[in-house]
């Protein structure tokens, strides 16, 4: 049985909350989708509650507004979209690398990532440095992987939500 989740993704759309399923063994994390691969995606918690408990999936956690995990997407965003001088926002950037992998395995779309390499590795790496403390200088490569990497899954994003199916 999959572990499902409310998920709350806040863009320039606006908030759309996601089911995200927990992989079990060697399967990899994904998003609820439909029969023809558009994302389902809810506006409030007790549409998603009743979808999923008309399916017979059980929905972890709790679904009250203040306690779904939730991604904002706008950090993303600025970091990819501007200057590069400074630190990135380690958290909130490693958290949309995150959902934007789960996204493309999940969504039928003719927008997929940036196939990766060992600077996606690199800069990936960055992440988690930085949160230990220890993270070294971005080089250009690795930050223009990265803000190349999150470009394309803020496309993926705009173009998902967009064809979503919205209960």
């Amino acid at each position: 049985m999959t572990d499902r989740y409310p998920y709350r993704i806040t863009s320039r759309r606006g908030d759309l909350t996601l089911i995200w399923q927990a992989g079990k063994g060697d399967a990899l994390d994904t998003l609820a989708v439909d029969d023809r691969g558009r994302l389902l995606a809810f506006h409030d918690a007790g549409t998603l509650a009743r979808h999923c408990a008309d399916r017979g999936w059980d929905l972890d956690g709790e679904t009250g507004p203040d306690e779904v995990a939730s991604l904002d997407l706008e950090p993303a965003r600025r970091w990819a979209e501007g200057p590069y001088d400074g630190p990135a926002p380690t958290g909130p950037l490693l958290e949309a690398w995150n959902f934007f992998e789960d996204l493309a395995r999940s969504v039928s779309s003719d927008r997929p990532l940036p196939r990766q390499g060992e600077v996606h590795d690199g800069a990936y790496e960055k992440f988690f440095d930085a949160d230990a403390g220890g993270a070294g200088a971005w080089t250009d490569e690795e930050a223009a992987a990265a803000r190349d990497l999150l470009r394309a899954g803020l496309g993926l994003w705009e173009e998902s939500a967009c064809d979503a199916l919205v209960l």
